[in-house]
């Protein structure tokens, strides 16, 4: 460059702005950039066996980038070869995170991590505090590659003598790295829907929804420590609920679904109604696949199902909704309320007031926007209440499990459950951050009383 060269007065402009763009933003902007390329390259050709149209393309980038899997065709028989290993990147970049991915080459490159590259990464796993960043980074790509390969050596056992060895191998690394990443996607029309009794697909997959959606901070925390009592609360929050919650939602759906004629009632055996209601009671936690018709579900078992969406995975995982931490948080403070306690206790450890209202700013955002896409979708769709409702809880916990109402969607519910999917992968509250004004009034107001409840 020449000496006294000053770049354009626009270019400079765009430079500070990017610049200075806060971790959240640049979240939000990896993956709507992440999901334009995808686009592009779903629309390609050479990526379906038959021509995809442009709003094809984008909502099934969208639903890949933040691992949702509501898709508007059928990806197994849509999709070429080469579009399902674009499908495969987009859920691998979604699931763990652009930024992460951003901040390692930073560290193989220059051997340390700034203070903005730890926010950036701390941002983008949802942690908090001091962390050794680094050591996470190396203990969340040896697990995620640990992971990904060991599913796909067990589900060979099952595909590869079923399929063949090259699309066997291929079935089983696809299934694995869209179950790891809690994606839900799919090479069949039913999802797993052929594999509802089968020990080894219901296991491996299974596992790993929950080993992708339990949180890497869990991983890194057990890896570290040996005993039970040693655990950050968090980790025991996390063991101990996700524990909970999966076997009180197998019991609840093995008793709602047990004479229904279409699930669990037209299944042969004790042992097979039993795989069923466990991988439907595991999948709501964000994984999206299916081994039951989803729509064919009672009314009750529906809006069950919502619920446990809602509540979602880990903090810092693959999976989505407000996470379980947040549930368990209300809960207790909820508990404390009621029993007139200054502050919550969990093993032995005060929860401070700052983590309550933090969780409570997120299901009230989460909820405002499951609410309005409701109400959008009401509006721009002529289907059942009930399955609309499940389509957007199942848009912005990123979880995919639909009640066949998706590839009817018009163009307007489509670009409406593609926003929610967007907000539910970043966070309603990274989210909130992002749009608000950061800047304070610098102002204390007396305090006021008004009567609630």
């Amino acid at each position: 460059m020449k000496r006294g060269f000053r770049p354009p007065l626009v270019y400079r402009q765009v430079r500070r702005q990017v610049l200075h763009l806060t971790p959240p933003q640049a979240l939000i902007l990896s993956f709507v950039g992440l999901s334009l390329v995808g686009t592009v390259l779903l629309k390609l050709p050479m990526a379906s066996n038959t021509p995809t149209t442009w709003m094809q393309a984008l909502f099934t980038a969208v639903s890949a980038s933040t691992i949702t899997g509501l898709s508007v065709v059928d990806v197994g028989s849509h999709f070429t070869q080469f579009g399902l290993w674009v499908l495969l990147g987009l859920i691998q970049l979604g699931g763990i995170g652009l930024l992460t991915f951003g901040v390692l080459i930073i560290h193989l490159t220059s051997g340390r991590l700034t203070l903005r590259d730890r926010a950036a990464l701390q941002d983008s796993l949802n942690q908090s505090g001091r962390l050794d960043m680094q050591a996470l980074l190396r203990v969340l790509f040896g697990f995620i590659i640990v992971m990904e390969l060991f599913g796909t050596a067990l589900l060979a056992i099952q595909w590869v003598p079923q399929l063949g060895w090259s699309r066997g191998l291929f079935f089983s690394f696809f299934h694995a790295v869209s179950a790891f990443n809690n994606a839900g996607f799919g090479l069949e029309a039913n999802s797993l829907g052929n594999y509802v009794g089968n020990p080894l697909i219901n296991l491996v997959i299974t596992f790993l929804f929950i080993a992708g959606g339990i949180g890497f901070a869990v991983i890194a925390d057990l890896r570290a420590k040996q005993r039970f009592r040693e655990l950050a609360l968090h980790t025991k929050l996390m063991l101990i609920g996700t524990l909970f919650i999966n076997l009180l939602a197998m019991l609840v759906l093995f008793a709602l679904e047990y004479g229904n004629p279409d699930t669990l009632g037209s299944l042969h055996g004790l042992g097979t109604k039993l795989w069923a209601s466990w991988f439907q009671a595991v999948a709501p936690r964000s994984a999206g696949f299916t081994t039951m018709d989803t729509s064919m579900l009672t009314q009750g078992s529906a809006f069950f199902v919502m619920t446990l969406m809602f509540i979602g995975a880990g903090s810092g995982s693959t999976g989505g909704g407000i996470k379980l931490t947040t549930f368990i948080i209300l809960l207790v403070a909820t508990r404390a309320f009621l029993r007139q306690q200054h502050n919550p206790v969990l093993f032995g450890r005060s929860i401070d007031a700052s983590l309550t209202l933090r969780a409570l700013a997120i299901t009230i955002i989460a909820l405002f926007f499951v609410v309005t896409g409701t109400f959008l979708l009401t509006l721009t769709e002529h289907a059942n209440f009930l399955d609309l409702a499940f389509e957007v809880v199942s848009a912005a916990s990123t979880t995919g499990l639909s009640r066949g109402v998706t590839s009817g969607l018009s163009t307007s519910g489509q670009c409406v459950i593609m926003v929610l999917m967007l907000v539910g992968r970043v966070g309603p509250l990274t989210l909130a951050f992002t749009l608000a004004n950061t800047r304070g009034a610098g102002v204390t107001y007396p305090a006021g009383r008004v009567n609630i409840g």
